[in-house]
């Protein structure tokens, strides 16, 4: 029987000692480790290899890493944990809304590393495993979502156009609107949203759900500046403004 391939994660930070100490944590998790230092090495690496998740460090010696995130999402959809001593609410803000799923700040623990990696790639395992196409006898039906000419299908994990077109959406921008699709004309409050998301194994902060809304609102409002999908309701939280109905995918 052939064993299954372990996850390949891409450390990038530019202190050897800092890689060294993650990939003996990872390796003694049975994942596989390639390490890099710097942008050019990481753009490198990408381009030659597969990899289920990056950990990513925002000092590096060439560009910074919100920089290099942003060149990674334009690549991949790879799932980004930004692994920093930067603390700075505005570089978590912003790396949050370049498309990173998670954010450790150093100094780390090394349960806490281990245990929000495991939670991401357990995503992206399912998140691939219901965009894989099943065969006869695996197909199923799937209840999908439609509002404001999108399709939301849980079953594909895909929001699209009513004409098809794919509209990409990280793990987290997905399970929001999800949740939002779910509690249509429903006012929504952070506690409430962030309550609904711990649901996946993910531990929102602060502003992570507003700025998740900001990013939402770019790709799925015609004008992102004047929100009409989904609403802020000022001092309370967030609604999802259409009728929503259920079908088949």
């Amino acid at each position: 029987m052939t064993q299954p391939i372990s996850p390949h994660i891409l450390v990038v930070d530019d202190e050897p000692k800092v890689r060294l100490l993650l990939r003996r944590c990872f390796e003694g998790e049975g994942y596989r480790v390639t390490e890099a230092g710097s942008s050019a090495e990481v753009l490198n690496e990408l381009g030659k290899s597969h990899f289920d998740l990056v950990t990513l460090d925002l000092n590096l010696p060439d560009i910074d890493g919100l920089t290099l995130a942003r060149e990674i999402r334009a690549r991949s959809s790879v799932p980004i944990i930004m692994v920093t001593g930067k603390g700075d609410t505005i570089d978590r803000v912003v790396g949050l809304e370049l498309g990173a799923d998670d954010y450790i700040t150093k100094p780390f623990h090394l349960r806490e590393v281990l245990a929000r990696v495991r939670a991401v790639l357990r995503r992206s395992a399912l998140a691939a495993a219901a965009q894989s196409p099943a065969g006869p006898a695996q197909a199923v039906d799937r209840n999908v979502l439609c509002f404001a000419g999108w399709v939301l299908d849980p079953g594909k994990r895909e929001l699209r156009k009513e004409s098809g077109e794919v509209c990409e959406l990280t793990t987290s921008e997905f399970e929001l609107l999800l949740l939002l699709a779910n509690n249509a004309n429903r006012v929504m409050s952070r506690d409430q949203i962030m309550d609904g998301l711990k649901g996946h194994d993910w531990t929102p902060y602060d502003r992570t759900i507003d700025n998740l809304i900001v990013r939402l609102r770019r790709k799925v409002e015609p004008n992102p500046e004047r929100p009409k999908l989904i609403k802020t309701v000022r001092g309370v939280g967030y609604t999802l403004t259409a009728d929503v109905t259920h079908g088949r995918a």
